[in-house]
Parts: structure tokens; C-alpha cells; sequence
């Protein structure tokens, strides 16, 4: 597979054409941003993390039943994927009271919700991703209702599968961010990644964070967070 021309450039990632129309080659980057870019930094080795992990998780997501845009993972850094056009949401999941939603509602951070939380963001840099429901996504065309239906119902699958993961491995899966995309015959399959960028994952015993909130907060010990997961997670 010949890599071609960058199409595009993000905070954490390049992406490739290659020589299929289909399918790209993405590269994650060391880069880090918080606060809709209004922080930056670097997390050595975040890249090697995030695409082994991602890979590792959708590979076992696929096995679960959630079709993901992963082909094949081309190095520590690079993986082949399928072209999707992203649909503009960000699905967000909520397990355990924690970070924005602690302050937007008055609960403090760790308290268990009696039930999981599924919200969207419109994925927007400009307007900083603003909080929608589903009249927004469909008034504003950016999305079917089937979209939202199919969505929904990968993104519950996601929680439940991921929950149970990260347990097995001494985390507790608080929150996190997936983004879908659709194939050029529409079909809805998961993108993005999964990854201590994406999740915020605590020490199940200890509450210790082991995810991006230590740079968020400049709590230290970043990198080592990242590869304690990529350790639990028999990656390492």
C-alpha cells in the first residue's frame, strides 16, 4: 500500500491518501491539546499508545459486533483505515460523574450515575463543540434519525464491552469520546480512536488517573500514565 500526499492534519493525527480511494493511512502524532486547543504540549510515545491501543480495542470491538474503520496496523505509529466522512458528532458516555459534567451539574467528580449518560457535542472547534441532543442533530442536517439510532445503539454496545476491558484490567472506565464516520455506501462504522486521549480511565482501587486529565491538569507523571494502561492492557 503506497502512501500518498497528507490530506489532512489534527491535533493528534496525520492523514494519508494511498493508492486505493477507499482507504487511508493515519499517523498518530506525540502532540497534545486540551481546552479546544487553547493548551499544548507533548506526551513522548502518546502516538505508539494511542494507535496500538486503538487498533487492539477496535480489533476486539469488530469480534463484539461494532464494525470499526480499522484494516490493518503498518507500525508502531501508522495504520491503514477505511475513508469514512466523519459524522459531525461527538458521542460522549458517561459511567462516573467527572470533569465537565461535574461542573455543569453540581456533582462531584466520582460519584457513580445511576445510569449510563449518552450526550453529543457538535463537532465544531469554532463554536469550542457545544452540547446538542437529537432535535439539534437532525434540524441541523447532521444526521439521519437512523444515523442517530444506529449510532446510539454501537456507542451503548462500546460502553458495555469497554467497561468490562478495562475492569478486567484494574481501571474503571469513567467516560470517553467516540466519533463515527459513514463509507462511501453510508454505512455507520466507529473511527477515531480509543485511548487514554479519548477516556478517562482511574485506578480501580485508588482512583489514581491514568489518562489525559494528568495533562489536562498538569497533574505530572503524564507518560507514565499512558504506558501504565499500555502495560495493563499486555501491550507493552
Amino acid at each position: 500500500m503506497e502512501k500518498l500526499e497528507q490530506l489532512y492534519e489534527g491535533k493528534a493525527k496525520k492523514v494519508f491518501k494511498t493508492d486505493d480511494p477507499e482507504l487511508l493511512i493515519v499517523d498518530y502524532k506525540d502532540d497534545a491539546t486540551a481546552f479546544n486547543g487553547e493548551k499544548k504540549g507533548t506526551i513522548m510515545g502518546k502516538g505508539v499508545v494511542n494507535n496500538r491501543m486503538t487498533n487492539h480495542v477496535f480489533a476486539k470491538l469488530e469480534e463484539a459486533g461494532v464494525p470499526t474503520h480499522l484494516v490493518q496496523e503498518l507500525s508502531d505509529r501508522e495504520t491503514l483505515v477505511k475513508k469514512v466522512s466523519i459524522v459531525p458528532l461527538e458521542v460522549i458516555v458517561r459511567n462516573v460523574a467527572a470533569g465537565s459534567f461535574s461542573k455543569r451539574m453540581g456533582v462531584a467528580e466520582g460519584t457513580e450515575l445511576l445510569c449510563p449518560i449518552l450526550e453529543f457535542s457538535y463537532k465544531n472547534d469554532d463554536l469550542g463543540d457545544p452540547f446538542i441532543n437529537d432535535d439539534y442533530a437532525l434540524a441541523l442536517g447532521l444526521a439521519t434519525q437512523e444515523e442517530i439510532d444506529t449510532i446510539k445503539a454501537y456507542t451503548r454496545k462500546v460502553n458495555e464491552f469497554l467497561k468490562g476491558y478495562f475492569l478486567a484490567a484494574g481501571m474503571k472506565l469513567i467516560d470517553f469520546k467516540i466519533e463515527f464516520g459513514k463509507t462511501s455506501d453510508g454505512t455507520i462504522i466507529l473511527a477515531d480512536e480509543i485511548s487514554p486521549d479519548t477516556c478517562r480511565l482511574w485506578d480501580v482501587h485508588t482512583n489514581e488517573k491514568l489518562d489525559k486529565d494528568r495533562f489536562r491538569r498538569d497533574m505530572g507523571n503524564v507518560e507514565e500514565a499512558y504506558n501504565e494502561v499500555f502495560k495493563r492492557l499486555g501491550l507493552a
